[in-house]
């Protein structure tokens, strides 16, 4: 998809998000020999179920990027507090500045505008603004999305999805996730892929395109 080697960019608000929203994109990337980068905001303590230990979190993410391919070196777990993002809105924004100064990323992956996540709306609204010269990519989370526009699909291979499943299931404190399946998430893929006459996708809203 992209003639020459990348840097990509995933902003997760908390751990998990980037799997869920691109996990599949990520590999398929990876495997293009393109660059990652995942930067999670909250590592998310205060949501785990009753009796795990703090920090369960953050060593998922860190097992589920790797099965992706993404070196540990490229994974940050940031230590804002979950659902109080819109409280530190500035910081998260200078972080995000921060990254573009020392990355130059050509394509940033996040939540949609129209997310309904508090955190989620904050780090979109906060990544159009810092990242307004790249390729910005808003993600799809349908149990968050009342309305998405899926005007940007980008075609996954069987292996794509399948560490993508892979990556979604060392997630053990989340499994009573509905969304967290490998029925849905298979699903998922396959009923984008049929929108475009392909076996399996994901589907993002093209907000800025850089070439």
């Amino acid at each position: 998809m992209l003639e020459q080697k990348s840097t990509i960019l995933v902003l997760a608000p908390h751990t998990d998000d980037g799997e869920l929203g691109c996990g599949g994109s990520i590999a398929r990337f990876i495997r293009e020999g393109h660059e990652v980068h995942y930067v999670a905001f909250c590592s998310c303590d205060e949501s785990l179920p009753e009796g795990m230990a703090p920090g369960t979190l953050r060593a998922e993410v860190l097992r589920a990027t790797k099965v992706l391919g993404i070196p540990e070196e490229r994974v940050t777990v940031l230590d804002f507090r979950v659902r109080y993002l819109a409280e530190q809105r500035q910081e998260v924004l200078q972080h995000m500045v921060d990254l573009n100064r020392h990355l130059e990323p050509n394509i940033v992956f996040c939540p949609t505008r129209e997310d309904l996540h508090q955190d989620h709306g904050v780090v979109a609204a906060e990544a159009m603004r810092a990242f307004k010269a790249r390729t910005i990519l808003g993600y799809e989370m349908p149990w968050n999305n009342i309305t998405f526009d899926a005007n940007m699909l980008i075609t996954l291979e069987e292996q794509d999805v399948n560490l993508k499943v892979a990556a979604l299931a060392e997630y053990e404190s989340q499994r009573h996730r509905p969304y967290i399946t490998e029925r849905y998430i298979r699903g998922l893929s396959h009923s984008r892929g049929v929108t475009i006459s392909q076996e399996y996708a994901e589907a993002f809203t093209l907000y800025r395109g850089v070439l």
